[in-house]
């Protein structure tokens, strides 16, 4: 006849097994910490506008500016933060603001045309 040390040793593995099945759920598998929904925010390009013209976002944010004209864009900020390339019909520029500011941009083809990002 084992000792009961021995036979409590035996059980260790076992016991480590269950208690971590256990902590798993019903499925067998241990849940993560679910992750945040990503946030988007949209802008279009249409008629020589940005709209919207201003937008408030908060950080950790990414925007995408996409053109609905018939004719290309830019969007290029004033401080150079960001730089899309020159974007035609349905193309999407797409930037991800990880810092809280004030983000004021232009398309340099034709200046006239502003917006401004404000991310808290």
């Amino acid at each position: 006849m084992k000792s009961k040390k021995g036979w409590m040793a035996g059980l260790a593995i076992p016991m480590m097994l269950v208690a971590a099945l256990l902590s798993a759920g019903p499925t067998g598998v241990k849940a993560s910490a679910q992750q945040a929904p990503a946030k988007t925010a949209e802008i279009k390009i249409d008629n020589f506008n940005f709209t919207p013209g201003t937008f408030t976002v908060a950080v950790g944010t990414t925007v995408t500016w996409i053109n609905h004209d018939d004719i290309p864009h830019t969007v290029v900020s004033t401080d150079g933060v960001f730089k899309s390339k020159v974007l035609d019909t349905d193309e999407k520029f797409s930037y991800t603001f990880t810092k809280a500011g004030s983000y004021p941009y232009f398309c340099s083809i034709h200046p006239k045309m502003t917006g401004a990002i404000a991310v808290q």
